[in-house]
């Protein structure tokens, strides 16, 4: 897998062996930062079931200040660890290895928030309405901020999650990034 833009496009970098991380796929991806291109600069940025850490990752090569990762498989956490490190990007980067709901509660009580927050859960998982009331309830997304969910087409999601806001939904196949704001 290659970054695609910014100050490390080109590079490639490290995926966890095995099948229990889904990648965004190219069209979806290219689509994501061609929307984000404006916000990044400076962004703090949130990866949540981040699993080899290519969004992020490219957040931070396309200009983000800081990206906290979560993601719970020791595995992918390892190769995030392997990738920031590879990449130089110990002070831009943290990595959470924990569970999304935990991970949420943790930073809500450290009072972190962050502009863009990127969620893609399992796909055929049922978390997508319980994780966006917990971010939302936990206050992570700043004024402004977006939160910007990945999912299946046929998943029926509401307009509405507390102050969160449906402002735009992409589809790529059988892929869908929703752009929530608060």
């Amino acid at each position: 897998m290659k970054i695609a833009g910014g100050k490390f496009r080109g590079m490639e970098i490290g995926t966890p062996r095995g099948n229990r991380t889904r990648p965004t796929g190219g069209r979806l991806k290219k689509s994501l930062f061609d929307i984000l291109a404006p916000r990044l600069p400076g962004a703090r940025v949130l990866d949540l079931f981040a699993g080899a850490g290519a969004l992020g990752l490219e957040a931070l090569s396309r200009g983000a200040a800081h990206v906290t990762f979560v993601e719970r498989n020791r595995a992918a956490a390892d190769t995030i660890r392997k990738n920031i490190e590879r990449l130089g990007l110990d002070k831009e980067a943290g990595l959470l290895r924990r569970e999304a709901t935990a991970a949420i509660g943790f930073l809500a009580s450290r009072e972190q928030t962050f502009d863009i927050i990127l969620l893609d859960p399992p796909y055929r998982s049922d978390l997508h309405a319980s994780l966006l009331q917990r971010i939302d309830a936990a206050s992570l997304a700043s004024q402004g901020g977006l939160v910007i969910l990945e999912h299946h087409h046929k998943t029926v999601l509401a307009d509405t999650y507390g102050g969160l806001t449906k402002m735009r939904e992409v589809r790529a196949g059988e892929s869908c990034l929703s752009f929530y704001s608060k």
